[in-house]
């Protein structure tokens, strides 16, 4: 048979007819095998390359020089020590933007430049292991926590690595700011850098115009970690160290040591190198997305390419009378933690851009979070009032419900969308409840009291509203309390008596927090001196009014182990009935009680 023949072929021949076709099917086995340098055969004096972007897309090479190993700078974590040529680097030095740049000796992935040395003269750099970095960001063999459960944790990272050598860092990822106004980097930056990140305006261009995951990336490769995306972006540039599959390894540090998590992350394009004394970076261009990092570790960010993040719509409409309507949107990421701090940046910075941020104003504010699922949506509505920086209050305020609700760690909690609607004036809208009387000062059960208040406000504005009680049949004798007051007055202690871990689920916790009072309205609260207790529950308000005196005994004693449960508060009062008189476009404040003596 032919085979039998081709068995017999001379053995040289055989490998020349071979050779190419056993290369071709055995070579993704063999270069998986030998693509490390092992780090136990790292010497001074080897020679190797690097590669990374310098301009545009195109990946270049540059020389580097083996110096030695740097060993248990954390613990039993080691870095190599190179120093680096060729391109740019000599006037530049190290860049932020190179974290994650491949090194190679003989071929073989040796690990991505990750920390340098500010002020440096001569571009000397920390290489992290290529295998340290894919252990560490392996995924787990487990089944991954469920979103809602995957909270935001900031160790900072090690900012100075004490060696012979002097102070080696890692090299920052800055985080690029695009869209939005430098008094927001001000405003936030401190907040920023307690979480470890380095705030910067200027140095990325956005985030890709296209929604399409299309884009690949090779190890060199330029890519953008996005966490708003948009018309306003914040975004964290690096390089890719590694790709494996569908598997990407990059930055050869951490990001936000959040463990497993979801970022979107896209190609990106290096527009210009900025020479600095200190650290000098790259200049990028968000291009296309790519894919989602699900890993995020001390050594390494980790992801999968075509994996689509899930992020959350983000929309804010301003609408004011002076400036007109301005549309702004986004995607946020999701996470219990950022997404309320990424959304109160960007609130500020859209108030900070359409508004001014000086002198009286008031703002009216409607925003609405829906959820995945049969959860109802979360409503947030307030009127804001301020003589000076009336953005740092609204959007602090703004977004303490979501935080709340995100807070609570339920598993099933999942984002769907989130929008605000901000309605600026340029004066001072606020009322302050100057009096309020009863019509009578006794009354019988059945007998209708009517409560008026006048509310006065700047510019001689005086309102008088009337709210109408009636009196229950069979009400015991004795003084009737009617408190005219403020929506914060009254929502304080209801706040205060919720605890999360008494609501059953998330669906629950929405609503009790859209029960709460807006501040465009005063509310008249009837009330009587018998003691009461809010107890925390599918709604907030709820109170065990005028307890038997056994009862009352033990939750007023506060030796007693049931005072010390956080559903249940004592209140100033056993609450009867709560009546709302709206003041539309108005922020009402104070408080006046009235009281009215009930006979037989």
């Amino acid at each position: 048979m032919d085979t039998t023949v081709r068995v017999r072929r001379p053995l040289g021949e055989f490998r020349v007819i071979a050779a190419p076709l056993l290369f071709c099917l055995f070579w993704p086995f063999v270069a998986h095998a030998q693509a490390f340098y092992p780090l136990k055969d790292v010497r001074p004096g080897l020679r190797g390359v690097g590669r990374t972007v310098f301009n545009g897309n195109h990946i270049e090479e540059f020389q580097v020089e083996i110096l030695g190993t740097l060993e248990n700078l954390t613990p039993k974590q080691t870095i190599i020590l190179a120093k680096l040529s060729g391109g740019p680097l000599a006037e530049t030095g190290v860049l932020q933007g190179m974290s994650g740049s491949p090194v190679y000796i003989d071929g073989k992935l040796v690990g991505a430049i990750a920390l340098g040395f500010p002020f440096s003269k001569e571009p000397i750099a920390g290489i992290q292991p290529i295998e340290d970095m894919v252990a560490d960001a392996r995924p787990p063999s487990a089944a991954p926590l469920p979103k809602s459960a995957l909270s935001f944790r900031r160790v900072p990272p090690v900012s100075a690595l004490s060696s012979s050598f002097g102070s080696l860092s890692e090299i920052l990822s800055p985080v690029a700011f695009s869209g939005f106004t430098p008094a927001t980097l001000e405003t936030f930056g401190t907040e920023f850098r307690r979480l470890g990140l380095s705030p910067q305006q200027g140095v990325s261009s956005g985030s890709p115009t296209s929604q399409r995951y299309s884009g690949t990336v090779t190890p060199g490769s330029m890519i953008s970690v996005q966490l708003l995306s948009g018309d306003m972006s914040i975004s964290a540039d690096g390089t890719v160290t590694y790709v494996d599959g569908n598997r990407v390894y990059a930055f050869g540090h951490r990001f936000l040591d959040s463990g497993a998590t979801d970022l979107p992350f896209a190609r990106a394009d290096v527009v210009a190198l900025l020479p600095s004394v200190n650290t000098s970076f790259k200049l990028s261009a968000s291009r296309e997305w790519v894919g989602s990092m699900t890993r995020d570790r001390s050594t390494a960010i980790a992801g999968e390419i075509g994996r689509h993040a899930h992020t959350v719509p983000l929309a804010i409409t301003v609408r004011s009378a002076s400036t007109g309507i301005h549309d702004y949107r986004m995607h946020v990421v999701e996470d219990r933690l950022l997404t309320p701090f990424v959304t109160q940046t960007a609130l500020f910075s859209v108030m900070d851009a359409t508004e001014r941020a000086v002198g009286a104003g008031t703002l009216r504010l409607h925003g609405q979070v829906d959820f995945e699922g049969n959860i109802p949506p979360l409503l947030i509505r307030d009127v804001f009032i301020s003589d000076n920086a009336l953005p740092q209050q609204a959007s602090a305020d703004a977004v303490v419900p979501l935080s709340f609700v995100l807070g609570a760690g339920f598993a099933n909690l999942r984002l769907k969308n989130i929008s605000f609607q901000l309605e600026p004036v340029d004066s001072k809208r606020q009322l302050h409840i100057a009096q309020a009387w009863a019509s009578k000062h006794e009354a019988r059960p059945g007998d209708t009291v009517e409560i008026t208040a006048v509310l006065q406000g700047e510019n001689g504005v005086e309102l008088t509203r009337v709210a109408t009680y009636r009196v229950p049949v069979g009400a015991s004798a004795g003084p009737l309390n009617f408190t005219v007051s403020d929506a914060a007055t009254l929502n304080f202690p209801d706040f205060a008596g919720m605890s999360q871990s008494a609501l059953r689920d998330p669906g629950e916790l929405v609503r009790a927090i859209n029960d709460y009072r807006s501040s465009d309205a005063a509310y008249v609260r009837v009330w009587r001196q018998e003691p009461a207790f809010t107890v925390a529950g599918p709604a907030p308000g709820g109170e065990l009014t005028d307890p038997p005196p056994s009862v009352m005994l033990i939750l007023a004693d506060p030796s007693s182990s049931v005072t010390t449960n956080p559903a249940l508060t004592l209140t100033r009062g056993s609450g009867l009935a709560e009546l709302t008189i709206p003041v539309a476009g108005f922020s009402v404040s104070g408080a006046k009680t009235v009281q009215v003596e009930v006979k037989e």
